[in-house]
């Protein structure tokens, strides 16, 4: 199913050489979790095409969906890029195959996992891509580390807005474990 683009969106949107943001989030819960999360972000910002600009703290999470399973550790990144967003997943995706991504099972456990959850100014739904990520509004483990990233970011502020409402939410509810479990210093690590 498919719906259809405004005027000029297409599956692969065209950007100007301007970077625009996009927003990342990363989990790992096997082997060594911070580690692996952190080699995600290098082999990102080592990309000529792709500058991490912030990075949020850890966040040791439960998991959501499939619950036999390890607890993960969640964070997130803005980035600026040149990519088009399905160039973006591509290398989002060589990146996780190369720290040892294997799809077994929807929502199991996993070495680490990139999602593409925001593009300035893209909105698509293709088959491989869908921006705005659809559940990203729904996770905690995905909005706290998300809002770490919004602080300065002034070029879509209804997004701000809308994570921070997302947060405050998750913290009234108390589903979701979600724990600090250490801050960064970007880019030193």
């Amino acid at each position: 199913m498919e719906r259809s683009l405004p005027h000029g969106l297409d599956e692969r949107p065209a950007i100007d050489d301007q970077p625009k943001a996009a927003f990342i989030a990363l989990g790992s819960n096997m082997g060594n979790r911070d580690e692996l999360l952190l080699q995600a972000l290098h082999r990102l910002n080592i990309h000529p095409e792709v500058e991490i600009q912030v990075v949020s703290a850890m966040y040791e999470t439960d998991p959501v969906g499939f619950t036999e399973q390890p607890a993960f550790l969640n964070m997130a990144a803005r980035i600026e890029t040149v990519l088009a967003p399905l160039d973006l997943l591509h290398v989002m995706q060589n990146i996780e195959k190369e720290l040892g991504r294997v799809r077994h099972e929807r929502w199991g456990p996993r070495t680490i996992d990139l999602d593409l959850l925001h593009y300035e100014g893209v909105t698509m739904d293709t088959e491989e891509l869908i921006l705005p990520h659809p559940r990203m509004m729904e996770r905690g483990f995905v909005l706290v580390p998300l809002k770490d990233c919004m602080s300065d970011y002034e070029a879509e502020p209804w997004l701000r807005e809308e994570v921070a409402a997302g947060v405050d939410r998750v913290e009234r509810e108390r589903k979701e474990g979600i724990l600090l479990w250490n801050t960064i210093n970007w880019p030193s690590g």
